[in-house]
């Protein structure tokens, strides 16, 4: 395998809404983050993947976007994004955009349209039926919502107010590659792909996750966009396993750079008790199983692993297996030395390097 930059790469998560608040209105904002690019380089930082930026209402914490060639407002504004950008460039780092293409908001100009005229083009960039089959939204309840103006149904796997896309529509994929461009131009180092593993569904099949023209669209994508580009470009594939991962990430498969597996997270989590109630006893020897298995089995002429412990939708590691009390140091820096000795690309969440811990909340009206 030919080295890339991202070879070498430690990669920092920014959930900007919880970052840095440069203006005293309670939320985190692009200006917060360029005041801490410094440190950041200080820190050994490559690259930032940036949770999504773009014109969102909100209701899935900017995982709705409504535009996606503007920025929401509470972070600032495109020359503030393009400012971030081009300081970063300055030290060396790289900003990595959260692509979020499974779905958009239903407050997106496409929605809206598809909504107001069943019979414009935009309808079809939507996955519409006359009669709901019996698929369940991540969320909870169904992954239909009824549409009284037309008489249809429109798939969730989220919120009601993120509508699926129909990756099977030609333009509607145009037009995403598209946006892309428009990031790429900027002098963005890449993207990370939020459920990009479901693009391929098949709903009338019950086919949510790596469906059969899943790997055709990423290869369209590659060629498409960033393919001849030197770019870091990773998946949330929840489902993955070494051979998928090679599929996603062979450097002769020509589609993504990387792929976020979750096997050893997923030991994190009780069987038949809500996402939450996590285990709070690791198993110590089924952790070292799974890390060997993607070590040996993910060869780097075969693709790559990368690497992490927290994200935004994850509790932080040091409370569910460390000791976040007393040994909350010592805690924090052991798993910090078994992740970052491991072959592949880290990632590390905001406040990660410093052992920050979750936070006590008893209440939703606390948060």
């Amino acid at each position: 395998m030919k080295k890339k930059w991202w070879h070498d790469a430690v990669i920092y998560q920014i959930y900007p809404k919880s970052f840095l608040d440069s203006n005293g209105d309670g939320i985190g904002d692009l200006k917060g983050i360029i005041s801490k690019l410094d440190y950041l380089e200080k820190l050994g930082i490559t690259a930032i993947w940036l949770s999504p930026v773009y014109q969102s209402p909100m209701d899935d914490n900017g995982y709705d976007i409504s535009d996606y060639e503007d920025i929401a407002s509470i972070f600032g504004t495109m020359e503030d994004m393009e400012t971030l950008i081009e300081e970063g460039q300055k030290r060396g780092i790289k900003m990595i955009m959260d692509l979020v293409v499974n779905h958009t908001s239903d407050e997106h100009a496409w929605f809206i349209e598809a909504k107001e005229n069943p019979n414009s083009p935009e309808r079809d960039y939507y996955i519409w039926r006359d009669q709901p089959n019996d698929l369940v939204s991540t969320f909870s309840g169904s992954a239909w919502e009824f549409d009284p103006a037309s008489q249809q149904y429109y798939l969730h796997f989220f919120s009601k107010k993120q509508p699926d896309l129909n990756w099977e529509n030609e333009t509607l994929r145009q037009k995403i590659y598209d946006m892309m461009n428009f990031w790429i131009d900027k002098g963005i180092g890449g993207f990370r792909m939020d459920v990009i593993d479901m693009i391929g569904k098949i709903p009338d099949q019950k086919i949510v996750a790596n469906g059969p023209m899943l790997h055709p669209y990423l290869k369209e994508m590659n060629r498409a966009t960033f393919g001849d580009k030197d770019l870091l470009t990773v998946g949330e594939t929840w489902g993955a396993t070494p051979e998928i991962a090679k599929q996603y990430s062979g450097p002769d498969n020509e589609e993504l750079s990387m792929v976020f597996q979750f096997e050893h997270i997923g030991l994190l989590f009780q069987e038949g008790q809500p996402k939450w109630h996590y285990a709070k006893k690791l198993n110590v020897p089924k952790l070292k199983e799974i890390f060997n298995k993607w070590q040996t089995e993910l060869g780097m002429d075969e693709g790559w692993n990368s690497l992490f412990w927290n994200n935004h939708d994850l509790p932080r590691i040091v409370s569910a297996w460390g000791d976040d009390q007393a040994y909350r140091v010592k805690s924090a820096k052991a798993l910090a030395i078994l992740l970052h000795l491991m072959r592949g690309t880290p990632y590390i969440y905001q406040g990660e390097e410093i052992g920050m811990t979750n936070y006590p909340f008893k209440s939703l009206d606390e948060i």
